[in-house]
């Protein structure tokens, strides 16, 4: 019998190395198929390939070539305009690409431009110019680089903004028309909690003392389903981008600014259409009553999460003190309920930077999460739970059946290898997870990140169970969420920035209604999950990479400069350190560690000296040195000292 053939996506690394999971649900890099550049066959990293074996190994790896392109993933690339011997070609920013774009007839165009380029010809690697951004090393040029070579766009097309404006010009008539239909909450005390920053307000959430021990405690969510309706240009748009991008300094929106910052968003003073979660509760979190619908509110308050704690903790004086404590009082109650039934908690900071009028990094800062994250982060996961299990016990049985049910947020168990990874790499610091089958629950790692907490190898152990998790994605078919312990979870919060909230609203509506919806119509929404856990990690990709790359220039006016670290990774070409208050990470070279010969105790997660027995381990608090900063390949060098 033949053998079926080997299809799946290609891994390719700066040097034109290939490797290929036959298995790819499992991420175990040491059964990869490893494919020489001589055997790649003008494959790109995460082309859909087609791989045949050698049958020979090189240091035990299985060898194998690319005999088909299956489909190419990507065919825009950022890069920098070089010219050499009367020939002018792009030099890509991702390093992954490992040749060179050639361009034919291309003028006035000087050497060190960025541009966007598509590849016309996969044979000859000939590319033509999509767009011209400007000069290499310019703020503004970087960060929309960023942006065009995760496969977003900037500019909106014409026809979208058109139906924008045209929205915006018949929104008067249509507010008051809906007014008529809708739930009046304009009387009810309504507030939003918000970055500093935010210019799009996606969530409210409302107050009301019943006056026997319960609160109406309401969860308002912008109505942008009643402005982006399926078919338009808006949604079609919408459905492209999948999702708003946020970068060190600016946010590339999922709809038009017309609609995210003004007519969707929740802006104070202002009467606004709203999908809403109204919920009936007491003094111990217990949930009496629920309803769901369209509704209209009107904002008393936009605070900052910083003004909102400060008025919760009687720092600031101001008005809706008593309705945050009470929102606090519940929302911490919503929270051990959570903990106690599995789900797991990460305390991470964010970081942040303080830029000068043309992008330039003044300082670096950990910001820290607040009460006040934590009061919308329970009223949000409140929401999504709710509306995720009305809209599945709403359904009759045969579609339960077929197993379509709705866009749900789901979290897979953690892969077992990963886990028996995790729980070397934990042995290394001194703790145990008390599992070798790599079996787990999410009680097990939660009660590790507790016994963690406090530890000087905290943020590292968080780090490190983060990473051995599977990533949560959207599908139709519900699995529940691992890491939050939901049986039912969706994304129901966020449509100004999310497309798949979007499409829970229409699904919720048409449930409220009574409608239906048919198998082609599921396979449909199957097809926009993946699309979307796609592009969500894209947009994720992009926000690390601006980070990194203002880390990297950061640190570039601080060469020579003494800094307290930890170190965050060993292997055998040298040592990973992250600062410990700005978290930039750099690499110290083992070559540079002149006192001594050093090897690698992969068991262990150490470098050990052989002359000396000095070790160096993850973990390790260590002083260092910034040697030198790359901003093309976003790399940092340190010394140790």
């Amino acid at each position: 019998m033949e053998k079926a053939p080997l299809i799946g996506p290609i891994s390719i690394n700066s040097k034109g190395v290939g490797f290929f999971d036959p298995n790819p649900e499992v991420k175990d890099r040491t059964n990869s198929i490893e494919i020489q550049p001589a055997n790649v066959n003008r494959a790109f990293h995460g082309d859909i390939v087609e791989v045949e074996l050698l049958g020979q190994k090189i240091k035990n790896r299985e060898q194998g070539k690319v005999v088909k392109i299956v489909q190419r993933m990507k065919e825009e690339f950022v890069g920098v305009i070089e010219t050499n011997e009367g020939k002018t070609y792009v030099v890509p920013d991702d390093k992954r690409m490992y040749v060179d774009i050639f361009l034919d007839g291309v003028e006035n165009i000087p050497a060190d431009t960025k541009v966007l380029v598509k590849i016309a010809d996969w044979d000859t690697l000939r590319g033509e110019i999509v767009k011209v951004i400007g000069k290499k090393g310019e703020n503004n040029v970087e960060m929309e680089s960023i942006v065009l070579e995760k496969g977003f766009r900037v500019e909106f097309p014409p026809a979208e903004i058109a139906e924008a404006e045209e929205v915006l010009a018949n929104y008067k008539k249509t507010l008051a028309d809906e007014i008529k239909n809708r739930r009046d909450m304009r009387d009810t005390i309504t507030m939003t909690i918000d970055p500093l920053e935010a210019k799009d307000f996606d969530d409210a959430i409302s107050f009301k003392d019943l006056g026997d021990g319960t609160y109406e405690i309401g969860v308002h969510i912008a109505d942008v389903s009643h402005f982006v309706t399926p078919g338009s240009e808006l949604d079609r748009e919408s459905e492209k981008r999948g999702v708003s991008v946020y970068l060190v300094d600016r946010t590339i929106p999922m709809l038009p600014e017309v609609l995210s910052n003004d007519l969707c968003s929740l802006n104070p003073n202002e009467d606004k259409l709203t999908f809403s979660a109204i919920f009936k509760i007491d003094n111990n979190a217990n949930v009496l009553d629920e309803w769901f619908g369209r509704t209209v509110i009107h904002s008393n308050r936009r605070f900052t999460y910083e003004d909102a704690q400060e008025v919760m903790d009687g720092k600031q004086d101001g008005p809706y003190q008593n309705e945050l404590r009470k929102l606090r009082e519940i929302a911490r109650i919503f929270e051990k309920n959570k903990v106690s039934n599995g789900a797991m908690v990460f305390e991470t900071d964010e970081v942040k930077f303080v830029l000068d009028e043309n992008g330039k990094p003044l300082s670096v800062y950990r910001k820290h999460r607040l009460d006040a994250h934590k009061l919308v982060e329970e009223y949000m996961l409140l929401a999504n739970r709710a509306v995720a299990k009305f809209i599945f016990m709403s359904q009759n049985q045969d579609i339960k059946k077929k197993g379509w049910q709705s866009v749900y947020r789901i979290h897979a168990k953690p892969d077992k290898d990963r886990i028996k990874d995790l729980a070397v790499f934990l042995k290394a610091l001194g703790f145990d997870l008390h599992n070798d089958e790599g079996d787990v629950t999410s009680k097990d790692l939660n009660k590790l990140l507790a016994d963690a907490k406090g530890t000087p190898n905290e943020e590292l152990i968080n780090t490190a169970t983060v990473r051995s998790m599977q990533k949560a994605v959207y599908s139709t078919k519900n699995i529940g969420h691992f890491s939050l312990a939901f049986a039912y979870y969706t994304h129901f919060t966020s449509p100004i920035r999310r497309y798949p909230d979007v499409l829970v609203h229409r699904f919720l509506e048409r449930e409220l209604k009574g409608g239906k919806i048919e198998l082609d119509e599921y396979q449909k929404f199957e097809s926009l999950c993946i699309a979307s856990s796609e592009l969500e990690k894209r947009a994720s990709d992009a926000e690390r990479a601006s980070i990194k790359y203002k880390q990297v220039e950061y640190m570039m006016e601080r060469i020579g400069q003494t800094f307290d670290g930890t170190i965050t990774g060993v292997s055998e070409f040298g040592i990973f350190i992250e600062d410990k208050e700005t978290k930039c990470e750099g690499m110290v070279k083992i070559r540079d560690i002149g006192d001594d010969f050093y090897s690698l105790d992969e068991k262990n997660y150490t470098l050990k000296g052989e002359k000396t027995g000095k070790k160096f381990m993850l973990g390790d608090s260590v002083k260092f040195k910034v040697v030198s900063a790359d901003l093309d390949r976003r790399v940092l060098d340190y010394a140790l000292q």
